[in-house]
């Protein structure tokens, strides 16, 4: 199993560990409840250094990534990002990422999902050849050198500022800027994040004592506003009220992005063409079967991973994909892929827990 550079302050903190995506990682500190709190009133710190960081360099890294993501990288210039994912040559979904443009047309960083790490690189080596432009692309995995810590909540970034001379007060929204932060060169400051909550992820190198230098001065700016470390468990809760997918459980190999409601992220009208681009417009123009919907409990009970979603006769159209009670609000969500006659909003869907169908409707995400 590995560890990420702060893994031994988890331990001292006291963080329930478990295995994640072959990392020893934390799953709670205070408990669930109490974390997810903190990020949506005030902020908490997550380490996700184990994350996948790729490097893509060349006069052919943007045509690269245009032709194995769906979304439009070309409309990225220095200082901006975009969600995207791979498809397969079955219309799902390798992975789903951010694309980083750090230099336009020329440099770019990728960042993957830590499960998907070796799958994702072997699928973009398998795309990069020589072009009639020039040579392949030069690629470089720096996951295992490369710090991710996000910062989120509605006070990250008044916490954060005194640690850089960059303005992150007004940084918009998938932007991002460099330089030097709590004394460390370098750092990318980026205005993303899986929790809707607002807050930056900041990158940087593993090496020397950064990884401590920045750590313990986050903890020491926000020590008088209550900053907190925060699990993975409250992670999933805080992207799950935001209606944000999670790999492997909500997208997937056998997923397409029309299916999975990121049609947003699917540009066929693009213009160079991309894996399964054909597929999808097939898709489009005859309607898609199934949908990635939210739904709430109308009946008591807690939705999971993999329980049936059934009609009032107890016939199966779907499956839940996710499912938790809402520390925010105070119910029952989930979302699960669902017979698109059913998909609508208000429908009366029934979740099977335990061979009791409970009642629950569909509703519009984010979650309210």
């Amino acid at each position: 199993m590995k560890h990420t550079p702060f893994t031994q302050k988890h331990i001292a903190l006291g963080a329930k560990m478990a295995e994640f995506a072959g990392y020893y990682m934390p799953i709670s500190y205070t408990g669930i409840n109490d974390e997810h709190a903190a990020v949506r009133n005030n902020a908490g710190v997550f380490d996700v250094s184990h994350m996948g960081e790729f490097i893509l360099k060349g006069e052919n890294a943007l045509d690269l990534i245009q032709r194995i993501t769906s979304n439009d990288a070309s409309r990225l210039t220095n200082g901006k990002a975009q969600y995207s994912c791979f498809t397969n040559n079955e219309g799902g979904i390798v992975d789903d990422l951010l694309v980083y443009c750090i230099e336009t047309n020329k440099v770019y960083m990728l960042v993957v999902n830590a499960g998907n790490i070796e799958k994702d690189w072997n699928w973009i080596e398998q795309h990069n050849f020589p072009s009639q432009q020039g040579g392949a692309v030069e690629l470089h995995n720096i996951s295992d050198k490369t710090c991710l810590l996000a910062i989120q909540g509605p006070n990250a970034t008044k916490i954060l500022q005194p640690l850089t001379d960059n303005d992150i007060l007004n940084l918009k929204y998938y932007t991002f800027v460099k330089g030097k932060f709590a004394g460390v060169d370098n750092v990318l400051i980026s205005a993303t994040g899986y929790t809707g909550a607002g807050g930056v992820e900041i990158y940087f190198e593993d090496k020397d004592d950064n990884a401590d230098k920045i750590w313990n001065a986050i903890f020491e700016a926000g020590k008088e506003t209550g900053i907190k470390p925060i699990g993975l468990g409250a992670r999933d809760t805080l992207r799950l009220e935001m209606g944000f997918c999670l790999y492997g459980n909500d997208i997937g190999d056998t997923t397409s992005p029309l299916e999975a409601g990121l049609g947003w992220i699917t540009k066929l009208n693009k213009p160079s063409a991309f894996t399964a681009k054909e597929i999808l417009e097939k898709q489009k123009a005859e309607g898609i079967k199934r949908k990635l919907a939210g739904f709430e409990m109308i009946d008591r009970g807690i939705p999971r991973h993999d329980y049936a979603i059934k009609d009032a006769a107890g016939n199966l159209i779907g499956k839940v994909t996710s499912g938790t009670q809402s520390p925010s609000l105070g119910k029952a969500i989930g979302m699960g892929y669902v017979d698109i006659a059913y998909a609508g909003m208000d429908n009366e869907i029934f979740i099977d827990i335990r061979n009791k169908l409970i009642k629950a409707k569909i509703v519009k995400m984010p979650f309210s």
